[in-house]
C-alpha cells in the first residue's frame, strides 16, 4: 500500500456541517480521534455517523470479554489482509490480554494451538463465517454455551462492523502511522 490514500485527509474546516458534526462526535467519544476508516466515512456523514455508533457499542460494550472480542478482530482483519486494522488491533489485543503466540499464530494464517476453551469457540466462529460465509452446528454450539444469544450476535456484529472497516481501510489505502512497514508481510 505504498500508493497512499484515495480520499484526501479532511481537515474540519473544510467539512460541511454534517460531516462536522460526526466528525465531533466521533473525536468527543470513546476513541479520543478521527482515524482509520473515519476519513473517508466521512463523505456519507450519515452512514459514518451510524457506523460509528455500531462500532462504538462494538468495540467497548458488547458482552464478550475485551481479550476475545480483539480475537475476533483479528481474525477479521486477517481475513481481509487489512494492514492498518491489524496494526491497530495487535496491539490492543495484547494490552487486552490475549497472548503474544496466538496473536503470531493468526497473523501467520495458521490456527493457534494452545488456546482456552473460549479462544477457541471465538477463533472457530469467526474463521468459519469469513471463510466458508456460515458457521457449522458445532461452532454455533460453543459459543452458545459460552456467551448464550446475545453473544453470538454480538460476534456475528463484530465481524460483520469490521469487515466494512477492513473494506473501507483496503479501499481507500489507509497508511500505517509513521511510515511503519505492513505487519502482515513476510519478512
Amino acid at each position: 500500500m505504498d500508493q497512499g490514500p484515495r480520499f484526501k485527509p479532511l481537515a474540519e474546516a473544510e467539512m460541511d456541517e454534517p460531516q462536522r458534526r460526526v466528525y465531533r462526535a466521533i473525536a468527543a467519544g470513546p476513541r479520543g480521534a478521527v482515524r482509520g476508516p473515519f476519513n473517508a466515512l466521512l463523505r456519507s456523514p450519515e452512514l459514518a455517523d451510524r457506523a460509528q455508533k455500531l462500532g462504538e457499542y462494538l468495540r467497548f460494550a458488547n458482552s464478550l470479554p475485551a481479550p476475545l472480542n480483539e480475537l475476533a478482530i483479528l481474525v477479521t482483519a486477517r481475513a481481509w489482509s487489512a494492514q492498518y486494522e491489524w496494526y491497530a488491533h495487535a496491539k490492543l489485543a495484547a494490552q487486552a490480554g490475549l497472548g503474544l503466540n496466538l496473536i503470531q499464530e493468526i497473523k501467520n494464517k495458521r490456527r493457534p494451538g494452545k488456546m482456552s476453551g473460549d479462544e477457541a469457540a471465538v477463533y472457530d466462529f469467526c474463521t468459519e463465517l469469513h471463510e466458508k460465509k456460515e458457521v457449522s452446528d458445532t461452532a454455533f454450539a460453543a459459543v452458545l454455551e459460552r456467551f448464550g444469544e446475545r453473544g453470538v450476535v454480538d460476534l456475528i456484529g463484530v465481524s460483520g462492523y469490521y469487515t466494512l472497516v477492513s473494506m473501507v481501510l483496503n479501499v481507500d489505502r489507509v497508511p500505517l502511522p509513521d511510515g511503519q512497514p505492513d505487519p502482515l508481510k513476510k519478512p
